[in-house]
């Protein structure tokens, strides 16, 4: 039973996250070459719908609603293997329902907050996700292991993941979540599909990244 809610509230969370956020950065006109309002208004939107994921599923699944997160979740003992693949599982079926309601809204030729390369080029694509994963998955694991942050948790993330896109959004979209990319880039094809990979390998490799500093770092003191 537990791990049926856990899959639900994953399910809902990230549904939540591709239908709302990446529904404000089409709905918007979000151009990431052009910092204005939807950009800003963009931002906010994935930071918002974490924070409010957080203080409504938070307690089911710990929201992680992203396989990077998730990854960094049990390469530091905070998960088991079989929880991260029914994890996974949840993460992308989710991602898909929510890209599919929002096509089906705004139609299929939307932009649907779909990621793309910056400037075509696969190596500063990887590095760009890969450094903003790292910040942001390094930022839940310290602060979801700590008592003293417990309360705040849900704003602080969600304020760090609006940081995220903040600096990201003119690069590559930001996805730093190969479940948020994975739904959009479904129902997208083209360019959005044959370059998704970048965006599933440098989100994990960044929250794997996360973990082992978090472990090699901020764990160590704490033990001291």
């Amino acid at each position: 039973m537990d791990n049926i809610k856990k899959f639900c509230a994953e399910f809902i969370g990230t549904f939540v996250l591709v239908l709302f956020a990446c529904g404000t950065a089409t709905v918007v006109g979000c151009n990431g070459a052009e910092p204005n309002g939807a950009y800003i208004l963009t931002a906010l939107a994935f930071g918002l719908v974490i924070v409010a994921m957080a203080y409504s599923i938070g307690n089911v699944s710990g929201c992680h609603i992203n396989p990077a997160v998730s990854i960094g979740v049990l390469l530091t003992g905070g998960m088991t293997v079989s929880e991260f693949f029914l994890y996974i599982i949840a993460q992308f079926a989710g991602a898909t329902a929510g890209a599919a309601v929002l096509g089906a809204l705004v139609g299929f030729d939307s932009s649907l907050g779909a990621n793309g390369l910056y400037n075509n080029s696969i190596i500063k694509s990887l590095i760009i996700e890969c450094i903003l994963t790292f910040v942001f998955v390094l930022v839940i694991l310290s602060v979801t292991s700590k008592k003293k942050y417990e309360k705040f948790a849900g704003l602080i993330i969600g304020f760090t993941l609006t940081l995220v896109h903040i600096f990201g959004i003119y690069f590559t979209g930001t996805s730093v979540n190969p479940a948020r990319s994975f739904g959009p880039a479904i129902f997208k094809g083209g360019e959005a599909l044959t370059s998704y990979w970048v965006f599933l390998v440098a989100p994990l490799v960044g929250g794997a990244l996360a973990a082992v500093v978090f472990k090699a770092l901020i764990k160590s003191k704490d033990a001291e």
